[in-house]
């Protein structure tokens, strides 16, 4: 005769193995919680960081661009300059004053009176294939000038870093947005005892934790 199993051992052998599952269920949502609160905190430092960052590095574009437009006026100033006393050296020139000629040079600015050598060096005067003035002359510089455009190349390298930074940023804030739909789901997973909705819940929330990790480790790095 076949021995039938008392129903008491099949029941407590049933809730052996809910427990089993529940206490695993419960593990995981714990576990999750940990990582995700420490990870919404990372997060959230980060993008406050890089915010801070794009703040500086368009202050600093800002700066160096106006430090770059004063450079770019006085340099426009000196050439200004430069070309009226030359000018005016050409009417001494043709009128023969070589006493006027000669205060002139003297009021030559040093950078435009190496160019202005150079070109007397051609023979200016009687040569017709000689370059027609110093400022056409390979010699010929403005250090404010090239200061300017030094500034500027820097400004806009500034600018480039600020919207970087603050695109890396949203990407956090991004992030961390998506980590707290996580905090929902692993919260919301816990209000319910059956075993198949809560384990479809926190598979869920697993899913959309990978996928803020996924996107914080590719900003980050």
């Amino acid at each position: 005769m076949s021995e039938v199993p008392l129903r008491g051992e099949g029941e407590e052998s049933g809730t052996r193995r809910l427990f089993r599952g529940g206490f695993a269920i419960e593990l995981t949502e714990g576990f999750l919680l940990a990582l995700v609160a420490v990870l919404t905190a990372w997060s959230g430092y980060q993008a406050a960081l890089l915010n801070t960052d794009s703040a500086v590095s368009y202050g600093t574009a800002q700066s160096l661009r106006s430090q770059s437009q004063a450079a770019s006026t006085l340099a426009g100033q000196q050439m200004l300059y430069d070309t009226t006393t030359f000018s005016t050296w050409l009417l001494a020139a043709d009128s023969g004053n070589q006493q006027l000629m000669q205060f002139i040079e003297r009021r030559f600015r040093p950078e435009f009176k190496v160019a202005f050598n150079a070109w007397m060096a051609t023979d200016p005067l009687h040569n017709p294939a000689a370059p027609p003035g110093p400022g056409a002359m390979a010699e010929y510089r403005n250090a404010n000038l090239d200061r300017s455009m030094n500034l500027d190349r820097a400004a806009a390298a500034a600018f480039d870093r600020g919207n970087h930074e603050r695109d890396v940023s949203d990407e956090y804030v991004r992030a961390t947005v998506l980590l707290a739909v996580v905090l929902f789901l692993t919260a919301l997973s816990q209000r319910f005892d059956i075993f198949a909705v809560r384990v479809g819940i926190l598979v869920t929330a697993i899913v959309a934790f990978a996928f803020s990790a996924y996107t914080i480790v590719s900003v980050h790095g």
